[in-house]
């Protein structure tokens, strides 16, 4: 880990002197090719010679090239050398986001958000891919790639907002994770969606999320031994991972991405409607089973609890009443206007009942697991919401 160290630190001091930048790539290449035959070191010397050959096609730039050397290198370092097991991810954060800093003081590169973006990512995939040999070569192109996404797409803030975002996301991540409402990925994709979202459009819509959050947590958490005993309950205490993180928030983090960069109010009953959709969604799987019978959405007859696109009549009714909850929230928050309200209820009642009728098909036979179905689920709800606003 000493020579990796030494080998990034010469490699970010020179790399600024080496033009054209191929001549930087083969050298990173060349150097990776000797790691490659080195035991436990091949996977690493594959993703840093694919940034290389990307910054030497001119695809990206120095920065994102030197940043994922700092990130993943030296993050990988420090996690390593540090002995417990309880704070190795906080050094894996500390000293990339130390080293990143630093190149970006070296390079003279100021947005800071393409950085962060970076480090969160690699510290996701890192918590995900956990002893996965390929581990480190998915964080190299995973952090690069996500880096090129941002600085492509050219959007700053200022440095107080990005900061504010940071302390607000990890602050309810931690929480999160402290509370066994999520897991570590869970914490990590959750703190990513969160910053974007107030970084893109404000910290109020980070809010309506959370409030999704806390209502669906609650809502798991609602006589779960009942759950657990019938065999009805969430896996894992109803801790919340990345997939489940992403199958129902990616669909509003794009709609706050695009309002961010737009401004334009069709966004907005995106975001809502995809949250609107969440909630109810979720509501109705966790309240519903609580219920009678329920009845298969395409059949309409009598299927046991638990059983993929069953419905009551009790689950829609609180599915639609929670959404409706949600979009009154996000009036009083002034995400959105009166009218707004109304759509957003709407969206959620098509949205969970979409869920219902991918999860009596699509689920059923194989095709989609769970989250593949949540987010038909909100992206139904949010083209609903955003095409009702619309038209």
């Amino acid at each position: 880990m000493w020579i990796v160290i030494l080998l990034s630190l010469v490699a970010i001091a020179i790399a600024p002197f080496i033009q054209p930048p191929w001549i930087l790539a083969l050298i990173a290449i060349l150097t990776s090719a000797v790691f490659y035959f080195i035991k436990k070191t091949h996977y690493p010397a594959i993703g840093i010679s694919v940034v290389a050959v990307l910054y030497g096609a001119e695809m990206v730039s120095l920065m994102v090239f030197l940043a994922t050397i700092a990130i993943v290198m030296m993050g990988e370092a420090a996690f390593r050398i540090c002995s417990s097991e309880k704070y190795n991810y906080l050094a894996y954060l500390f000293v990339a986001s130390v080293s990143s800093v630093a190149v970006m003081g070296y390079l003279n590169y100021q947005n800071i958000l393409i950085p962060l973006t970076g480090i969160i990512v690699a510290a996701l995939l890192k918590s995900v891919l956990k002893n996965r040999e390929d581990a480190l070569m998915i964080e190299c192109i995973g952090a690069a790639m996500t880096m090129f996404l941002f600085e492509d797409i050219s959007y700053s803030a200022t440095l107080d907002l990005i900061l504010l975002a940071i302390i607000i996301s990890f602050t309810f991540g931690y929480l999160s994770y402290k509370m066994k409402a999520a897991d570590l990925s869970g914490l990590f994709s959750g703190a990513l969606m969160g910053i974007l979202i107030i970084v893109f459009s404000d910290i109020t819509w980070f809010f309506v999320m959370l409030t999704f959050f806390v209502m669906g947590t609650a809502f798991t958490k609602y006589k779960y031994e009942k759950k657990k005993a019938e065999g009805l309950a969430e896996s894992r205490g109803g801790a919340r991972g990345f997939m489940n993180v992403f199958a129902n928030g990616l669909v509003s983090l794009c709609a706050a991405v695009l309002f961010g960069i737009y401004q334009h109010p069709a966004f907005v009953a995106l975001f809502l409607g995809s949250i609107a959709a969440a909630t109810a969604d979720t509501t109705a799987s966790e309240l519903g089973m609580l219920g009678k019978t329920p009845y298969l959405i395409t059949t309409f007859e009598k299927v046991p609890k638990g059983t993929d696109g069953g419905i009551t009549i009790f689950g829609e009714a609180a599915a639609t009443a929670a959404a409706f909850v949600l979009c009154l929230a996000a009036f009083a928050m002034g995400v959105i206007p009166p009218d707004m309200v109304i759509i957003g209820t709407l969206a959620g009642f098509v949205g969970t009942n979409i869920d219902s009728l991918v999860g009596a098909t699509l689920e059923r036979n194989g095709t989609l697991k769970n989250a593949g179905t949540n987010f038909f689920c909100t992206l139904g709800g949010g083209i609903f919401a955003m095409l009702f606003y619309l038209f």
